[in-house]
């Protein structure tokens, strides 16, 4: 990066995480304040916050290069979304309110028993623990990239700065920071997706490149095909990824935290309303940015493979390096090809010439297949050549062109759009780590010690997840999207949580010895599915929480007949 663009994302993060610490000042004296930043956060606070907790890192590095593999499918992951936080706002906010809870778990004691929380909030310390190792790989990811340092180094250090931001700040801090860096984040992506279309070829516009993009498959928006392997079309976004909705912003403590924190029910509320309304076209902007790489690199030369760090060691080995050099020729011969049907196949549309159209069109799917072959030697090549290298590259296309093609200070600026993301996200879940940790496993068993005690536990807490954080993400790079990885993570646990809390909510006659049982069974029975099968991953929410749901009567109704 040139010294204008480090320039314009040191001060972008300066400013931000300046101006949160000095509107927090002072703030974390005690557990409420620290925690839940003295719940009095305004709607439209609290629907900021939740959106940046989601948004993290992986959101915009990953999800442009799915959408650049796979085109605009994934967008049906989040069809169940709105009516999830309808549902959560209508039933779950007004209980939380109503018993001023820290935590969602901390309710299921009060429901059930100790033993259903501390499972509970278990179950949600593994997934989230996790979950926050791969929101910080991400931008390690882009920094390792840009200086050429060390990725394991890089998650060290992002990682130490990101446990001290937290640690120091608590929920106040990191709900106001996260308003500066959704601006940020909003901003950046309006940049990005206007730069691909302008530096497209004077004959090819906006309407163009969707033009070109569907004839190539990439606008499949919407797939109403039933195939429970597939793990994106309409029905699994509208029964998985409304169940996974339902637990994350229901059940997960770093997005309940999120709106624990609002004034009263109705803020809490306008702000899960707000996030329903927004996440949806907002994911569609991302992954229309990744249709627009795509469109980008049918004009301009791309890279044989993204991943530049591992494809430079590679070129320099004496075994593999002539071999990958040789298929970079034919790689660019290939481009050549592709770049002249896709032009024709431009033409065609201009002419509305039905036989150049299908010509056009023959013509680019083979030139499209054949590069998708030799790019599939090439990763072949490159895991042979290095073993731990990432199975596919998409992570890295968006970040490709931000380096290669973005004028200086917009560099700068999209950079901060990541870091940007990354911070707010692994705030907010070390945050609800510690929270989860002290509130749920901590204090039970010390019930006597003093507020001030339990903030330092909390601190304590932030750093210990914090660093397990770190050793989990030493592993992200074997992981084959980090974007999938974190929700197929998700929906291994969410489903069993989601089922405790549906148990809660609508069974008031079933106790705790019935739904603590059913969550093992139903627990085991996913992650035994995942092992086994080829089930597309948003279906274990729907049969984690039915487990549950259904085991729980049963035990429950043959509790009462061993009884009478």
């Amino acid at each position: 990066m040139s010294t204008f663009d480090w320039l314009v994302l040191s001060s972008t993060l300066l400013f931000i995480v300046g101006y949160g610490a000095w509107r927090t000042r002072g703030a974390g004296a005690s557990l409420d304040s620290y925690l839940l930043g003295d719940r009095d956060a305004s709607w439209w606070g609290v629907g900021l916050s939740i959106i940046a907790t989601q948004a993290s890192a992986i959101t915009f590095l990953s999800t442009p290069g799915q959408a650049y593999d796979d085109g605009m499918r994934f967008i049906q992951f989040y069809f169940g979304l709105p009516l999830a936080m309808v549902l959560i706002a209508l039933f779950a906010v007004p209980i939380y309110h109503r018993l001023r809870v820290y935590t969602a778990y901390e309710y299921l004691e009060g429901r059930f028993d100790r033993r259903t929380r501390t499972l509970a909030a278990s179950l949600f310390l593994v997934q989230r623990g996790l979950s926050n190792g791969l929101s910080l790989y991400a931008p390690a990811l882009v920094l390792s990239a840009i200086l050429g340092w060390n990725i394991m180094l890089t998650v060290w250090l992002l990682g130490g700065i990101m446990i001290a931001y937290t640690v120091a700040g608590g929920t106040r801090a990191v709900m106001v920071t996260q308003q500066g860096q959704v601006a940020v984040i909003f901003t950046g992506m309006v940049v990005a997706g206007y730069l691909l279309v302008h530096y497209l070829p004077a004959d090819v516009g906006f309407k163009e490149a969707l033009q070109v993009a569907g004839h190539q498959g990439k606008l499949n928006l919407v797939d109403f095909t039933f195939d429970p392997t597939d793990r994106y079309n309409f029905w699994s976004g509208m029964t998985g990824g409304l169940f996974l909705a339902l637990s994350y912003f229901g059940t997960d403590q770093s997005q309940v935290q999120r709106y624990l924190a609002g004034r009263s029910v109705t803020e809490s509320r306008l702000g899960l309303l707000m996030n329903g309304l927004v996440k949806v076209p907002m994911q569609f902007a991302i992954l229309l940015v990744g249709v627009l790489l795509f469109v980008f690199y049918q004009f301009s030369p791309p890279p044989l493979t993204f991943n530049r760090p591992v494809r430079d060691q590679v070129a320099r080995s004496a075994t593999y390096g002539p071999q990958l050099r040789e298929l970079e020729q034919t790689h660019a011969t290939l481009f050549l090809a592709r770049r002249q049907a896709t032009t024709q196949l431009v033409e065609a549309l201009h002419t509305e010439d039905p036989a150049q159209l299908a010509a056009a069109e023959t013509h680019l799917q083979a030139t499209t297949a054949a590069t998708r072959g030799l790019r599939d030697r090439a990763q072949a090549l490159i895991k042979k050549a290095v073993p731990s290298s990432e199975a596919k590259d998409t992570d890295y296309v968006f970040l490709t062109f931000v380096l290669n093609n973005m004028p200086q200070g917009l560099v700068g600026l999209l950079i901060a759009v990541v870091l940007s993301a990354a911070m707010g996200s692994a705030a907010a879940g070390l945050n609800a780590l510690a929270s989860t940790t002290v509130i749920d496993l901590y204090r039970p068993s010390r019930p006597h010690v003093d507020e001030a005690h339990n903030v330092r536990a909390s601190r304590w807490a932030a750093i210990g997840w914090g660093v397990l954080g770190i050793g989990f993400a030493t592993f992200a790079a074997r992981l084959e999207n980090l974007i999938q990885a974190v929700n197929i993570l998700g929906s291994l646990f969410y489903g069993t949580i989601l089922g405790i809390f549906m148990v809660a909510f609508f069974l008031k006659r079933v106790g705790g010895t019935a739904v603590f049982w059913s969550a093992i069974v139903a627990q085991t029975v996913v992650l035994l599915l995942f092992w086994k099968t080829d089930i597309g991953y948003l279906w274990f929410n729907i049969i984690g929480s039915l487990l549950v749901v259904g085991m729980s009567l049963l035990l429950s109704v043959a509790g009462k007949k061993t009884v009478a």
